[in-house]
């Protein structure tokens, strides 16, 4: 089912849709339209952000334990990026912080991601929800503008304030 709707705050057009599965069972809607994914920096790696693009075709296709499998696959990549080969994505990520790649903050979602990942990765009982999935997904994007974006531009913004105090 497809509704065509105007939203509650702002009056915009939203294009919204729902499976219908039984009777009287639908599953999470969806927005189609206004568009809700953001792109990424192209200062992101393109392979990276090629993975995170398959994570999110996984989250579309309601494949939450594949879409937080991808999300490790990130962090793998992140780590492979910065130099960090080596086998343990646990070490490796603890070796991100030693190198003040990221924080400690930064750190604990990484390793949150980590282990959501192993979740979807091996064949436990344990389920990956929606929510979990979507939230994967935006503290991927977080770590990667971090890393990438955000500290390239404070690195610039200092470099003009030694080059040109005021």
């Amino acid at each position: 089912m497809v509704v065509l709707s105007a939203c509650e705050h702002c009056d915009d057009l939203v294009i919204v849709a729902r499976e219908h599965f039984d009777t009287n069972i639908y599953d999470d809607p969806v927005i189609l339209w206004p568009p809700q994914e953001r792109t990424l920096n192209p200062a992101i790696p393109e392979a990276l952000r090629a993975t995170h693009s398959e994570a999110r075709t996984c989250y579309k296709a309601k494949a939450y334990r594949a879409t937080v499998v991808m999300v490790r696959r990130i962090l793998e990549g992140v780590c492979i990026e910065n130099g960090l080969t080596g086998s343990n994505l646990h070490r490796n990520l603890e070796a991100l912080k030693t190198q003040s790649v990221i924080d400690a903050k930064l750190l604990e979602w990484a390793h949150g991601l980590r282990a959501i990942g192993n979740i979807g990765a091996h064949y436990t009982p344990a389920n990956v929800s929606r929510q979990d999935a979507d939230d994967a997904l935006q503290l991927s994007e977080a770590i990667m503008d971090y890393i990438y974006v955000f500290t390239a531009k404070f690195e610039q913004f200092q470099h003009r304030k030694t080059s040109n105090p005021t």
